[in-house]
């Protein structure tokens, strides 16, 4: 795992545990929503180089949430009965990471067309391309993405035999898949001549994580319960199936 660090990103549940007991992990991969706002500016259009493109804005991540599930057996039955849930904002929806300015020399000369395109660092295209123009001056992009994710929750539970309920404590990380920015510059729109070169703005390294608070949750059911788990959207929609961890005293 990497530390946040511009362009890196980290994203993290840790959970909060006591000595005394074991804590349970349930894991997931998913598509995480982004929307990236940047602006572009460039500069040296007519150089023999080629220009000097800018590039920065800002990530808004879509929300992950936790839904902690509290049932019991149903008496001659190998089905269990929901008693209580509780659902955890992990990552609130619209949670901004900074893009930094960051300068990229284009290498076809001539004042080229320029063109933008995401992709996830391993070859995997995430948008079409943008035609942002040639000399171009605060031109804005806008792009809704789905970059793959990886959501690891962590449990662990006290108090299990309370007439109140059980405590229990969730955390966890997030890994993230790679994000980049590919900037293609070409002499020619259309035609067998055309020039191209491309350059790479890396935005999110694959692999980066974020660390987000602790997250107590009262049981409020009684008579040491079993306890599942299971992610959720930022609408609150599944993205898996519920995990069953097991006996509230054997977490």
């Amino acid at each position: 795992m990497k530390s946040l660090t511009t362009p890196c990103l980290a994203l993290g549940l840790v959970l909060c545990a006591s000595s005394t007991f074991a804590d349970k992990q349930v894991s997931t991969s998913f598509d995480h929503p982004v929307r990236v706002d940047a602006t572009v500016d460039t500069s040296g259009c007519k150089n023999s180089g080629g220009p000097t493109v800018t590039f920065g804005g800002k990530l808004s991540l879509g929300g992950l949430n936790a839904r902690v599930i509290f049932s019991n057996n149903a008496k001659g039955t190998h089905t269990a009965t929901v008693l209580s849930q509780f659902d955890v904002t992990l990552l609130p929806e619209g949670s901004a990471i900074e893009i930094p300015k960051q300068p990229v020399r284009g290498g076809v000369g001539g004042n080229p067309h320029i063109y933008l395109q995401f992709h996830d660092g391993n070859g995997g295209n995430l948008s079409q391309e943008f035609y942002l123009g040639r000399c171009v001056q605060g031109q804005r992009i806008s792009a809704d993405l789905l970059s793959e994710a990886v959501a690891r929750g962590t449990v662990q539970a006290g108090g299990c035999e309370n007439s109140g309920g059980p405590f229990i404590t969730l955390g966890g990380d997030i890994t993230l898949g790679g994000l980049h920015a590919r900037f293609i510059f070409r002499n020619n729109v259309k035609g067998t001549h055309t020039a191209e070169a491309s350059r790479d703005v890396a935005i999110v390294l694959e692999g980066s994580t974020i660390t987000l608070p602790k997250q107590p949750v009262r049981g409020g059911v009684g008579g040491n319960p079993l306890i599942s788990l299971q992610f959720l959207d930022g609408n609150g929609d599944p993205i898996d199936d519920p995990v069953l961890l097991g006996r509230c005293n054997k977490i």
